[in-house]
């Protein structure tokens, strides 16, 4: 008999992020109870929903409160905590005390999660695995002069990144020798203040590379499998703005290789549930750069190229139940597009604009998804990320995926706060888009070039 699943869960997390946990909650005929913040506790996607507040608005004493979000759980008689993605998803510390109070964490063991958070441990576990990694130190640089040292070895320009960053935090650059001593400072400054720890180490910038993503899901079982790749190379400041799969540059013989090796590393390091592993593609290889320990936002692609659902898979494997899937039952089709809608003005640096929505229609029609938690009414706080929603498409092929992108955007209809969608038009229009050719240097099409 298979382990009977979860009465309550609570989701420890908000808006776009929350209604998609909840529905999958709903869909196993499991009670959703929301952890939401004072500025959250009145949004329309809690509408007669249960839900317990963490604290005020502020992340740092709400969302980002790990004890008050355990206790939460406990006094929501929840027997299990779905973190989502993003906020308190990839810390350590959550998993254990959840393990302390009896409520099942929806994500790896804790110890899987520290040895992914540590950039450099994870570098040398994914490499023991087969994966290429990306030139660098071997460690945690000991100081300017090791940082020298190191950079001078592996040849410039060189990338310092915090050892336990995340989110594009604690970067920085060296174009040549005398850039080191002040990028190495500057990085150690950055990831102190960012994640109160200062240690760094360095990698060879690959400057012309595209991002590509695989997902990964695994059992406690030790089977693990992978369901193809994303490319996310289309970003700004390390933030992705378009998702795709199949990834338009890399080949078919390199996609099942290094698929393949994800899997397997995800098995050898005991991962749980699922993961994504990211890496750079350099035009030769896959090089892996880290691996995220949760869902991320864009693993929607995923799910419409296999039609599987990764929350409900989640759900299932936490509570104990193998994998439902073997390797040659997942099958990957057609072309598949993701746009993230922000409340933003790329036009203006891309500054946020909370305030409310006064219109909100939606696109809908064949090979058309969306998820969100807005609608006319919203008013979208100040205190957190801006997104609004994420417009995915299937299409037969990438022509037909971007057809069918544009379409939906141009009838997406959000008045009272500017968005994002006049750029995703650009973008998706642009030449450098339909050929494939750009990489994570520039936005291709944005800004529009002057007429």
């Amino acid at each position: 008999m298979a382990p009977s699943l979860f009465h309550r869960i609570l989701i420890a997390n908000r808006g776009e992020v929350a209604v998609r946990v909840a529905r999958a909650c709903d869909k196993l005929g499991i009670v959703p109870v929301f952890a939401t913040s004072e500025a959250d506790a009145g949004a329309p996607y809690l509408k007669g929903r249960e839900r317990v507040v963490l604290g005020p608005a502020r992340a740092a004493q709400s969302y980002l409160d790990v004890e008050r979000v355990v206790q939460a759980a406990v006094q929501a008689r929840c027997s299990a905590l779905h973190p989502g993605w993003g906020f308190l998803s990839e810390n350590p510390l959550l998993a254990t005390l959840c393990a302390q109070h009896g409520v099942t964490f929806l994500g790896p063991p804790p110890h899987v999660t520290a040895l992914m958070g540590s950039k450099t441990r994870a570098k040398a576990a994914m490499k023991a695995a087969g994966l290429h990694v990306i030139p660098g130190s071997d460690g945690v640089l000991a100081g300017p002069e090791d940082a020298r040292r190191v950079a001078d070895a592996v040849g410039y320009p060189v990338l310092f990144k915090a050892e336990n960053g995340g989110g594009g935090r604690g970067m920085r650059v060296a174009r040549g020798p005398d850039a080191v001593e002040g990028a190495y400072a500057e990085a150690q400054a950055e990831a102190r203040a960012a994640f109160g720890g200062d240690r760094v180490f360095l990698e060879r910038l690959l400057e012309s590379g595209r991002h590509v993503e695989i997902q990964v899901f695994a059992d406690r079982y030790g089977r693990a499998v992978h369901l193809g790749e994303r490319d996310c190379t289309v970003q700004r400041n390390h933030q992705k703005l378009i998702e795709e799969s199949p990834s338009p540059a890399i080949s078919d013989e390199l996609r099942a290789a290094t698929c393949e090796a994800a899997a397997r590393a995800a098995a050898a390091v005991g991962y749980v549930g699922a993961g994504t592993i990211e890496l750079l593609f350099d035009g030769e290889v896959l090089r892996f750069m880290e691996m995220n320990c949760r869902l991320q936002v864009e693993h929607t692609v995923s799910e419409e190229r296999t039609g599987l659902d990764l929350v409900v898979a989640q759900i299932e494997v936490a509570a104990g139940r193998p994998l439902a899937w073997t390797q040659d039952r997942i099958e990957l089709r057609g072309h598949v597009l993701e746009c993230r809608i922000n409340a933003e003005d790329p036009a203006a640096n891309f500054q946020p604009a909370p305030g409310a929505i006064t219109a909100w229609r939606p696109p809908a029609g064949e090979g058309v998804r969306v998820d969100t938690h807005a609608l006319a009414g919203y008013v979208v706080p100040p205190f957190y990320d801006s997104l609004l929603a994420k417009v995915i498409v299937r299409g037969r092929d990438r022509d037909d995926a971007i057809a069918r992108m544009i379409a939906a955007l141009s009838a997406f209809v959000v008045e009272g706060v500017p968005t994002t969608i006049p750029m995703h038009l650009a973008i998706l229009r642009s030449e450098a888009f339909r050929t494939g050719r750009y990489d994570t240097r520039a936005i291709p099409g944005w800004p529009p070039a002057a007429t």
